[in-house]
């Protein structure tokens, strides 16, 4: 099915070569509902995220953020195994910093340093860093930095 847009009509054309036009507010076209990529709110990821892998000598270090939290995993694939984590939601985080809006620069850096300490704990100095899509700015890049400066090895 290909979609093209226009500006305020789009053309919908299927596998039979059938078009018709429909209206930007339309969610169904002769009843069969569209999933039209402008509605989606989580673009779908390139192929190339797909490629980061954890061994276990280089496991990965995969990051997620939400709006209140960041979590970070240092995950081994082949065992399908965390070897070590750190969130905003522990608590000798969460305690230093008290706030009530998200995670902040500040708190990127001290989880990062938190998750270098546990992996050079365990024996853990060199990571593939799996950013889960999020650009690499702001608490993504301070959660790194800081990893890095305690010891860990991107």
């Amino acid at each position: 099915m290909a979609i093209t847009a226009t500006a305020m009509t789009m053309t919908v054309t299927t596998g039979l070569q059938f078009a018709g036009s429909l209206n930007h507010k339309q969610t169904s076209f002769l009843g069969v509902p569209l999933r039209l990529s402008m509605s989606n709110p989580q673009p779908s990821l390139p192929s190339v995220f797909l490629n980061i892998e954890g061994t276990p000598d280089r496991p990965r270090l995969c990051v997620f953020r939400s709006n209140k939290h960041l979590y970070v995993q240092v995950i081994d694939d082949s065992k399908m195994h965390t070897l070590a984590s750190a969130s905003t939601m522990q608590k000798p985080i969460c305690e230093e910093f008290n706030y009530t809006s998200g995670p902040t620069i500040e708190v990127a850096k001290k989880v990062g340093e938190f998750i270098a300490k546990s992996c050079l704990e365990k024996g853990i100095t060199k990571v593939a860093f799996d950013r889960g899509g999020y650009p690499y700015h702001g608490r993504v890049q301070a959660l790194a930095d800081s990893a890095r400066e305690h010891g860990l090895q991107f």
